[in-house]
């Protein structure tokens, strides 16, 4: 039997109407991450020219995802952890254009990016949960991220000279967990729709 009058403190998280629009855009960051790995381990492995392209498309994505995301979300005053995110991303694009000179540079440059980037996404899915739930994957995903720059940034300062094959796991990582997340969010959904 349902209590009448009794209001839940938070709102559950299936019942927000842009939880549809959430799960498709994590659907479409693990398609694009997902067939950015395959490209990396391809083309990318093989041809430099190819391989700076993808360096430089990656965080410039992640910048256009998170401006769309806040854009749909109520904009960008409203969704400050992504604004940021976009600023630090497209800091990262130009950061990564600079440095193509040089490889360890450029992982220097996504280990700095790693770090705010995760940081900022670990942020966001925490102030979602109470939201949408189904963030759990976002946070790790996030945290994860940090921990990986801090890898890359060590890795970087090495003599061994990297190639864009060292970034494609923390890609497929990536893919992975908006995946994960992408999924939570549609049984969620369906748990809660009407029989």
């Amino acid at each position: 039997m349902v209590s009448q009058g009794i209001e839940h403190p938070f709102p559950h998280p299936v019942a927000q109407p842009g939880s549809a629009k959430l799960r498709n855009y994590y659907f479409a960051r693990a398609a694009f991450s997902a067939a950015w790995v395959a490209a990396a381990f391809s083309v990318g492995a093989t041809e430099p020219l190819a391989a700076a392209a993808l360096l430089v498309v990656y965080p410039a994505w992640d910048a256009a995802a998170n401006w769309f995301d806040a854009a749909n979300n109520g904009g960008l005053a409203k969704n400050r952890t992504q604004a940021l995110n976009l600023v630090v991303s497209a800091a990262t694009t130009a950061g990564v254009a600079a440095s193509l000179g040089s490889m360890n540079a450029v992982l220097g440059v996504f280990g700095a990016w790693a770090i705010f980037s995760g940081l900022l996404q670990l942020a966001t899915g925490v102030r979602r949960w109470k939201s949408y739930g189904a963030q759990w994957a976002m946070i790790l995903s996030g945290a994860q991220s940090s921990l990986a720059g801090g890898f890359f940034i060590k890795q970087s300062l090495g003599t061994a000279v990297p190639s864009i094959l060292d970034i494609a796991p923390y890609a497929a990582f990536g893919a992975f967990y908006f995946l994960v997340s992408a999924v939570l969010l549609t049984l969620r959904r369906n748990k809660s729709a009407p029989a």
